[in-house]
């Protein structure tokens, strides 16, 4: 059904839109939360040249539909405001949205681990019962769906108070998330949920996120293959339109004389959930430009295979995202979730299986400004793709808004390779994120980190110039870790927890953070 959606909306946003009532997108209704500090958008649609005001705080904004019925305007920039308000938007009719605020609003995307409810987490029970939180607003994008081209509206869609009745279905990490932030700064949150468990990382790009990195032009020339906007991707989209004339012939035909149903021509280039652009286009273009704060994003397991391939793809993403809202002088902040610890331990020292390369692009992706990164190597479970301890994520991910948007002093990461130096018979590392000074440290289940008695340092492999992986020796000096081994004269690399399930890996900071993964070789 979505291919045939996809190609009606196409033919109708060439024709102007005639609506009897002012109407808005789904994501404006009674509870949401305004993003604070900038001049929000508010948009819609309503008769051309219908004239429609929009009020809010004291403060009332004119607009007039355009040739399309299309209607936009900018409130005033607001300070941070838990009162509940009215948002009244008027024209030949009038709506009233109640009990709005002003705060920060995330976007909370990806896949399964983004998606995984509250009513599954550790301790869900007490966690769900003691979510009643006024100052926290839930919106969920309805269901799973595609489009081959970008729709105006996502496919519904409610605000809700977060309360005990409201969270059980929605995304634990934007909920932790969320707690955190608002018990530390008292700003309300709304959260914008849109997430699909098993997608790859290409369907929530948009295509001008891949037009701008030049490293990805096979998957650019595959969407202009199929982009009817652009010339390329014409001629493929006229044989479809002829496609569909013939389908609607062949079906009113088949209805009369009773002969089986012709099949719906297949969208070209949108056959599933994995083809560029087409989560994106259903799931998330109708949001934009609903004023946000940032992204919170967590997927990379459909992706696992890939390394520096998918630290271009994030390029495309944040990037994409950041030009579709075009916030000027307000940045989007893009925090997102390195993949945990899973499957069985490898005990090779070169390391270099399943996740080790994937978390290697995530921790690159740092380099984009405005980024954050949660490191979870040390929460996941060998036999659960789905680690339960949601809260630890959240709150990582938390701090990163907490320096960010709050601007408090707190460490925002556990220890992240900046260089090495070689000795005779050692090489020593140093970090950023390591000024509070590092230990061997014990995470169990939801309690803080301690840090381990005569503990030792473990997961660190160290190579020669022959590049042959030893087990290494390692231990913390001040705010570096000196590693050499017995096997290795000349020391030339260093890899630390560099496997798909670094069972053991204990490097962090003294504030309880734990190391990301690394590798100092690019062999």
């Amino acid at each position: 059904m979505y291919p045939l959606r996809g190609f009606v909306v196409f033919l109708a946003a060439a024709m102007p839109l005639a609506q009897a009532d002012v109407r808005l997108p789904n994501v404006f209704k009674s509870h949401m939360v305004l993003q604070r500090g900038l001049g929000c958008p508010v948009w819609g649609w309503a008769d051309v040249g219908e004239h429609v005001t929009v009020e809010f705080s004291g403060s009332r904004v004119n607009a007039t539909a355009d040739e399309h019925g299309r209607w936009r305007i900018k409130l005033a920039t607001m300070e941070a405001n838990s009162k509940s308000r009215s948002l009244v938007i008027s024209g030949s009719n009038r709506i009233e949205l109640k009990d709005v605020l002003v705060g920060d609003v995330w976007i909370c995307s990806g896949q399964s681990n983004m998606e995984w409810p509250m009513r599954s987490v550790v301790n869900a029970e007490k966690e769900v019962a003691a979510a009643d939180h006024t100052g926290i607003r839930l919106f969920d994008v309805p269901g799973h769906t595609t489009s081959a081209l970008p729709q105006e509206d996502v496919p519904g869609g409610n605000w809700n108070v977060c309360s005990p009745q409201s969270v059980g279905n929605f995304s634990a990490v934007g909920y932790f998330f969320a707690r955190h932030f608002h018990a530390e700064t008292g700003v309300p949150v709304g959260l914008l949920g849109t997430n699909w468990g098993g997608t790859r990382i290409e369907p929530w790009v948009p295509a001008v996120g891949f037009r701008n990195v030049p490293e990805l032009k096979s998957i650019t020339d595959q969407v202009d293959r199929f982009d009817p906007t652009v010339p390329a991707g014409k001629a493929t989209w006229t044989a479809y339109a002829n496609a569909v004339e013939r389908w609607t012939t062949e079906l009113k035909a088949a209805i009369k004389t009773g002969v089986p149903l012709p099949s719906i021509p297949a969208t070209p280039g949108y056959t599933n959930s994995g083809q560029p652009m087409a989560i994106y286009h259903s799931m998330v273009h109708g949001l934009a430009p609903f004023g946000i704060r940032g992204v919170l994003w967590y997927q990379g397991e459909s992706n696992g295979g890939e390394g520096v391939e998918y630290f271009h793809k994030m390029q495309a993403l944040i990037g994409g995202w950041r030009n579709v809202w075009n916030q000027e002088n307000f940045p989007i902040y893009f925090y997102f979730v390195q993949l945990a610890n899973w499957q069985r331990p490898n005990d090779n020292p070169a390391g270099g299986d399943g996740w080790a390369r994937i978390r290697d692009a995530q921790t690159q992706s740092l380099t984009v400004p405005n980024t954050g990164m949660a490191v979870i190597t040390d929460i996941g479970v060998a036999n659960d793709i789905h680690p339960r301890n949601k809260q630890d994520v959240g709150q990582r991910l938390a701090l990163w808004a907490l320096r960010d948007v709050a601007k408090k002093h707190v460490v925002v990461s556990g220890p992240l390779y900046r260089e090495m130096r070689a000795d005779t018979n050692s090489i020593r590392l140093h970090f950023d994120h390591a000024d509070s000074g590092l230990i061997v440290g014990v995470k169990d289940g939801l309690k803080p980190t301690t840090v381990a008695e005569n503990g030792t340092l473990t997961r660190f492999a160290i190579a020669g110039e022959d590049k042959q992986l030893h087990w290494a020796n390692a231990r913390i000096d001040g705010d570096t870790v000196i590693v050499s081994s017995s096997e290795v004269t000349k020391p030339v690399a260093v890899r630390y927890a560099w496997s798909m399930n670094p069972e053991g890996a204990n490097l962090y900071n003294k504030v309880g953070l734990p190391a990301s993964p690394f590798r100092t070789d690019n062999w």
